[in-house]
Parts: structure tokens; sequence; C-alpha cells
């Protein structure tokens, strides 16, 4: 049976129970051997996080701390570059080999921009591709984007057939939880106690993060 390691990647500013759910359901769904939580330095298609890379790397490492079916990987936060997903993607063929299958799993909002990535018709041919369906959020109908899920669009099935090459579409739990609404909570002066974990708000609190200078 081909091993098989899903990836999902973002700033988390901070982590919240919104991301940890995804990642886990979509282990468990895609049957994925292991799914990696991959902070991003220095994101290019967004604005600059406001915790510092260390401060969100730690933050991660608390919501795992109890999560054995997920896993934290710091590369992108070990690069002093912009964080594209094509340089990681490279990196994880090179370290473990043409044969393992990587699935890279991102929102529908970002595959509706995915276009925009640095070198992203070459993802398809070092990753499958994973889209989680959000509210709101449609795949334009035509266009460079429609273009290439047309091309390339495949089943679950297809992740443990081949290392790389199809995109799947996958509905999963929606928990409308968002970091930009946490962190403009906490500036409030209110608390986000119960969307992300205990452990991650203690810290927060203790480090005074996303509170007005």
């Amino acid at each position: 049976m081909r091993k098989t390691l899903g990836i999902f990647g973002g700033t988390f500013d901070p982590i919240h129970i919104g991301h940890l759910r995804i990642a886990l359901e979509l282990k468990q769904h895609l049957s994925l051997d292991e799914m990696r939580l991959i902070p991003g330095h220095k994101p290019p298609h967004r604005e600059q996080p406001q915790a510092s890379s260390e401060q969100r790397l730690q933050m991660l490492q608390l919501a795992l701390k109890n999560c054995p079916d997920l896993r934290w990987d710091d590369r992108e936060l070990r690069r002093e570059k912009n964080s594209y997903t094509y340089d990681t993607l490279c990196e994880l063929r090179k370290e473990l080999g043409s044969e393992i299958s990587l699935v890279l799993c991102m929102g529908e909002d970002a595959f509706a921009g995915i276009s925009t990535w640095y070198c992203w018709q070459e993802l398809i041919h070092l990753a499958h591709i994973v889209v989680i369906a959000r509210p709101g959020w449609a795949i334009p109908d035509q266009g460079d984007v429609r273009n290439f899920l047309k091309q390339y669009q495949g089943i679950a099935a297809n992740i443990q057939q081949q290392a790389a090459g199809k995109i799947v579409m996958q509905t999963l739990r929606q928990l409308p939880i968002s970091a930009t609404e946490i962190r403009q909570q906490i500036e409030r002066g209110e608390s986000p106690q119960f969307l992300l974990p205990e452990s991650v708000w203690k810290f927060i609190r203790e480090k005074r993060l996303y509170t007005p200078s």
C-alpha cells in the first residue's frame, strides 16, 4: 500500500479549533497515514502575521500536544524567504522519494486564487490537491483555475493509487471560526475561549498577543 502524507498549511495566527478539526477530518476521511500542519514564515499572498514565527510555532505545538494524529512541521519557518508551497513540495519529494503520495490540502478560497501562486501549474506534478468546500466561495466557471480543475479532477481513491496528479473536491463539517475574528475579539477585550485550544488561549494571555500596544 502506498504511504500517504497530508500537508495543511497556513499562518495559524492563531491556530484554532477550525484548523484542527479540518486537518483531523481530512486525515480520517482520506485514510492518510500522516497529516502535517505547516505554518508559513512569510506568506506572499496575504498580510504578514501579527504573532512572530516562533510564537505561532509554539501555539501550534501546544495545540497538538495531545493529538497523535496530527504533527507539526517547521520547515517553512526555517527559511529566510517567502513561504512558497512549490519549494515545500520539492523538499518533501527530495526527502521522501517519488513513490509516497503527497496530498496538499487547501480551502476553496485558496484554490480559487491558485493561479497567482509561484509555479502553480507545477504543484499537481508534485502532489495531489484536495480542495475543501467553503460556504460563500466557488471556483470560477471559466478561466485558468476552472481549466486546471477539469484537466486533473479525480476522486479520493486516486490518492492511494498514485503519488500525485489529481484534484479532489472534499466536503467536511464546517466550523465557521476565523483567526481574524479571534484577533479582533482579543483586541476589543473579549474572550475567544472555546474557539481555540485552552493551552493556546493561555499562551496568548501570557504573551499579551493581539492586544493593542
